[in-house]
């Protein structure tokens, strides 16, 4: 899916209090967005307005591969800011930890840019995109805007930044750029569940699950199979049952198909595997009590500061 080159130059063509470049403006990369990242800002605006009791500006850093002129959204992860004198500043420190925790896991992607959310670029988006310079020299500014009213077109716009002169001196301006919805095998069966499920409809089921329910029925008529077979030897053991060479015979033939349930390497690779299993749920469980530790040590720390701030104050006040 490529976004319509005629509308981007349409879009160029409004300057709005020197924010968008003048008409002509050409962007320099092409860009491929990756719909993991677009359900990542979804995902984080929903979930700030329930937290908050109503919409609030969310930002996050995106992250993906740069070859040339060819950029390739991948991900995203959210950033924390304070704001100070109505000015929003991005901690560095938190950012620092997080794209070292990303890069521990995806070695081959870069920093690439940020995202935020609202109807169109402002003042303070251009005050935080020159923060966000001192990481990559030309990031690119992703903007969900979830008020659209415009339910055919995604939400969804892409900018990057230019210097030019206006009024006679040098100003950052925001160029919008075209994109190319790139996806994966992974994503889209991901995409195709979330949409099926959460359609609305109590029959909808995604390929995933249809899959899964064709090998759950598959086992369960194994089983069935395999417990008739063990009730009847066990019913011939017990003399309750005729003793049928055919049957005793097919049955050995069965289980002589199965040499991994009686060699002694089945018990040693199936625990460990299981244990493997639960050391990566253990892992996950670790990981998020960590961050949740850090986000709490983080707000007693800005907490401590205040205080401190205002009893020195307080202090000077009586002396």
């Amino acid at each position: 899916m490529e976004i319509d080159e005629a509308e981007v130059k349409k879009s160029n063509q409004t300057t709005v209090d020197g924010i968008m470049a003048a008409v002509g403006t050409a962007g320099s990369v092409s860009v491929s967005l990756h719909p993991l990242v677009i359900m990542n800002v979804a995902e984080q605006w929903t979930r700030c307005k329930v937290q908050n009791g109503g919409p609030l500006k969310i930002f996050g850093a995106l992250i993906g591969k740069q070859k040339g002129r060819n950029v390739e959204v991948m991900n995203s992860f959210e950033l924390d800011v304070v704001t100070v004198d109505g000015k929003v500043i991005m901690d560095r420190d938190y950012y620092n930890e997080k794209e070292g925790q990303f890069k521990q896991v995806f070695s081959e992607m870069d920093f690439l840019g940020w995202y935020s959310t609202g109807e169109g670029p402002t003042e303070d988006d251009i005050s935080f995109h020159k923060q966000i310079c001192e990481v990559n020299e030309s990031p690119l500014f992703l903007q969900l805007n979830p008020i659209s009213k415009k339910p055919s077109d995604l939400p969804i716009s892409v900018f990057e930044s230019v210097i030019d002169i206006v009024g006679g001196e040098t100003r950052m301006l925001f160029v919008k750029l075209g994109y190319n919805l790139a996806t994966e095998e992974a994503e889209r069966i991901g995409l195709d569940h979330v949409a099926r499920i959460s359609g609305g409809s109590s029959d909808a089921q995604s390929r995933v699950s249809e899959h899964l329910l064709v090998q759950h029925r598959a086992i369960k008529m194994l089983t069935s199979r395999v417990a008739l077979i063990r009730d009847y030897i066990k019913a011939v053991e017990a003399g309750e049952l005729t003793y049928n060479h055919d049957i005793i015979r097919e049955a050995q033939a069965l289980i002589a198909r199965l040499p991994v349930l009686q060699a002694d390497l089945f018990q040693p690779q199936f625990y460990n595997q299981c244990n493997d299993a639960a050391l990566m749920t253990l892992m996950g469980s670790v990981q998020k009590s960590c961050n949740n530790l850090m986000q709490f040590i983080h707000k007693y720390n800005v907490l401590h500061q205040r205080q401190w701030q205002s009893g020195r104050r307080m202090r000077g006040i009586f002396f």
